[in-house]
């Protein structure tokens, strides 16, 4: 092993939510953006700032970014000025009582108890307490009269308090002295925990910058509403992993690669404006790639590009190369010039999914103890890629993953054989590039596009997208729009090109999930149908036109 190089170690966390704004109102629809940036997002960037060692790559996708800087602007307002923050949640902490309506407060006990019931909830006694009562509340909901301002008060407080990031809980004492007061929160206690709030929202982005500018961070994008690429380029391409699917009615996406390059450009722009740089490298989409998708990354300048590990089987089986070809490189697909580097799906899967059920310490040896092997094993210029979200695993974690991330950073850190490094230094410092003769079209997520076309109701979406891409070719075609009526009209055309629309369709996710993104696209959908000044009604997959015969596009009508 002294003969040896390190093995190369990448860590890239992706951090993405859709857009839950109502564009046509700016009210945020539902809560998750704040929630993951003042736990999740704030305590990743605490982990790294803490290791003087450590070393990642972080992964933003824009509109996400978009949305942080306008939670922050809100809280701002709300504290100087008393401005209603346009979050129903997040507004509540504010309101000087509950004189709310039995809808209103039944829907806002509801929400209050969206968390995770092992590792949020059960760890405080007077929370886990809080939200029985609550539940015995909406098993009739004619009890709602019989709870007072203080108790909505309290779950609301405990709510965001059970959200906030484990490095602030350790290190900020108006936060400790919150948890130890445990209830009969005052108006003044919650305005405290809204600063604070604010305080993390301002300021996450420029934690991120600061460790650019110290080289322990590479920042990396995802095209700016997280849109399938693949799919919008051809939906053929699904078959290249799954030659029996079933693909929707639409036969193509109208001017798909159009806007393809749309969400690239303005991804780029974007990431600009909130980092003062062009980002090199781009995690697309859920991982999502075909071989048009990486000349069009070419096409834009990124340097890198970095995908799914069965993408990469898949292309080694229909490429006939051995068994002992090494999967711990970049490849570089024929006809192409850009690296592709392929996730660890084992060694990542295992923190997204397995660790959290271990002792933190254990969990961090077994990881080690799994490069170790590949260390040993592979040649000197191996990169082992870990890819994953940087939000969803830790809420799974005892104390949101803190113990697990702390120890890991910590241990890799100061590991004899293993360097923490970026998918651009490796490339910087010339790691083999091996060449793929064919790609085979696929996500991160087995590999294939499944997650987001072949159910019924996946495609259903695509082909209510389909429709609606077709009224806007027409209207942009026949109709006149000003510059900032366009810019508009193609924000939220790319809005409804999101992937995770997709992702949620079908009847093996969770009812409530399901639910709140379908409510969304159709909001979505009905929203662009307005800025193209055509009426359209739209119910659960089921929707009617009313158009002009200058404006006759023919829209299916779902039974």
């Amino acid at each position: 092993m002294s003969d040896k190089k390190k093995l190369k170690l990448v860590l890239c966390w992706h951090m993405h939510q859709p857009e839950y704004r109502d564009l046509k109102t700016g009210e945020f629809k539902l809560p998750w953006t704040y929630l993951h940036v003042i736990k999740d997002y704030i305590d990743m960037v605490a982990h790294l700032e803490n290791e003087p060692n450590a070393k990642a790559v972080i992964n933003f996708a824009p509109i996400l970014l978009e949305q942080i800087e306008e939670y922050a602007k809100e809280v701002t307002a709300c504290l100087q000025s008393n401005f209603a923050i346009k979050d129903t949640l997040l507004n509540s902490l504010m309101l000087p009582n509950f004189s709310l309506n039995e809808a209103a407060k039944l829907e806002l006990i509801d929400n209050c108890l969206r968390a995770n019931r092992e590792r949020q909830i059960n760890r405080y006694p007077i929370f886990k307490k809080l939200v029985v009562t609550a539940e015995w509340i909406k098993e009739d909901k004619t009890r709602v009269h019989y709870i007072n301002d203080q108790f909505i008060a309290d779950l609301l407080v405990w709510y965001h308090l059970s959200w906030i990031a484990e490095s602030v809980k350790l290190t900020n004492n108006r936060i400790q002295y919150l948890i130890n007061k445990g209830e009969h929160y005052s108006l003044n206690d919650r305005k405290e925990l809204m600063t604070i709030i604010g305080a993390l929202l301002t300021g996450v982005i420029k934690r991120y910058k600061n460790l650019v500018r110290k080289g322990k961070v590479e920042l990396s994008m995802t095209p700016y509403a997280h849109p399938i690429m693949p799919l919008m380029l051809d939906l053929n391409s699904a078959k290249e992993a799954m030659p029996d699917v079933a693909l929707p009615e639409l036969e193509s996406y109208s001017k798909g690669e159009q806007r393809v390059k749309w969400h690239l450009k303005k991804g780029i722009e974007t990431f600009k404006h909130f980092f003062g740089e062009i980002p090199k490298g781009c995690w697309p989409s859920e991982g999502s790639v075909s071989k048009e998708t990486l000349s069009l990354l070419e096409e834009f300048n990124f340097s890198w590009a970095a995908t799914g590990g069965n993408v990469l089987n898949h292309s080694l089986d229909a490429s006939h190369l051995g068994k002992d070809t090494r999967t711990h490189h970049p490849y570089q697909v024929e006809g192409t010039s850009i690296p592709c580097f392929f996730r660890d799906d084992g060694l990542s899967d295992l923190i997204g999914f397995e660790y959290s059920k271990w002792h933190g310490d254990d969990a961090v040896h077994d990881f080690i103890h799994h490069l170790e092997n590949i260390a040993e094993h592979d040649s000197n210029n191996s990169v082992v890629s870990i890819i994953m979200d940087g939000e969803n695993a830790w809420e799974h974690y005892p104390d949101n993953g803190y113990h697990f991330l702390s120890a890991l950073y910590r241990e890799l850190a100061k590991h004899p054989f293993i360097e923490l490094t970026t998918f651009s230094e490796c490339l910087e410092q010339k790691i083999e590039v091996k060449n793929l003769p064919t790609l085979v079209s696929g996500s991160w997520v087995y590999g294939t596009f499944s997650t987001w076309i072949g159910d019924k109701d996946k495609n259903r979406g695509w082909d209510m997208l389909g429709d609606v891409k077709k009224v806007f070719d027409h209207a942009i075609e026949t109709k006149q729009f000003t510059k900032k009526q366009l810019e508009r009209i193609e924000q939220q055309l790319a809005i409804c090109e999101g992937s995770d629309w997709f992702w949620w369709f079908g009847d093996y996710n969770p009812g409530e999930a399901v639910s709140d993104f379908e409510t969304l696209f159709r909001l979505n959908l009905s929203n662009l149908y307005d800025l193209l000044n055509v009426t359209v009604t739209i119910t659960y997959f089921r929707y009617i036109q009313e158009l002009t015969d200058s404006e006759a596009v023919y829209l299916r009508i779902r039974h």
